[in-house]
């Protein structure tokens, strides 16, 4: 894995300026320079509006009591495609823009999801939630069983209170001669 992430930014930048110098030559510096600029620009308004779809979207499932698992992976490829955008490059530029189709990036964000693996906490399962990738609510009927003891505050089961368990003198720096 770290192998392929290390060719991957080699490679990359390779590709990138590859394509900058073949598309300058084309159409020139100037052009290739605006339409840089230009795909920054316009992705990185569509990337806001769409966040802020997502972001509405998000509140909702949480309103709803629904992990909005989601909708934070479609986030996490919108912040992924804006960042591609900003990135001076032909091929990051298109790999934003094929991450702002909001059906491919659902598409992707739901591979994801059915790749994780969700721990649910022992015990407390609610069936209805198991396996949907939310999380799972307690059951407000659930009898929780268990024994109690109360101690007041000056006596416990081993008889009063000594004067080494009262820790204000301590905190004072009063010395009482006990």
């Amino acid at each position: 894995m770290a192998l392929r992430l290390l060719i991957l930014f080699i490679a990359l930048p390779i590709i990138e300026l590859f394509l900058l110098i073949k598309i300058g030559g084309v159409i020139g510096f100037l052009p290739t320079i605006a339409l840089v600029i230009l795909t920054a620009v316009i992705g990185s308004q569509l990337v806001r509006r769409q966040g802020l779809t997502v972001l509405s979207r998000i509140r909702e499932s949480q309103a709803r009591g629904e992990m909005p698992a989601l909708p934070m992976l479609d986030g996490a490829a919108l912040l992924l495609a804006g960042f591609m955008l900003l990135t001076p490059g032909f091929l990051s530029d298109a790999l934003g823009f094929v991450l702002l189709v909001p059906g491919l990036r659902q598409k992707i964000a739901r591979r994801l999801l059915s790749r994780v693996v969700i721990i649910q906490p022992a015990g407390g399962v609610n069936e209805r939630y198991a396996g949907r990738g939310q999380h799972s609510r307690p059951d407000p009927n659930a009898v929780i069983e268990g024994d109690y003891e109360r101690r007041d505050q000056g006596t416990d089961k081993r008889g009063p209170a000594s004067p080494k368990a009262d820790d204000t003198s301590e905190r004072s720096g009063r010395d009482d001669g006990v």
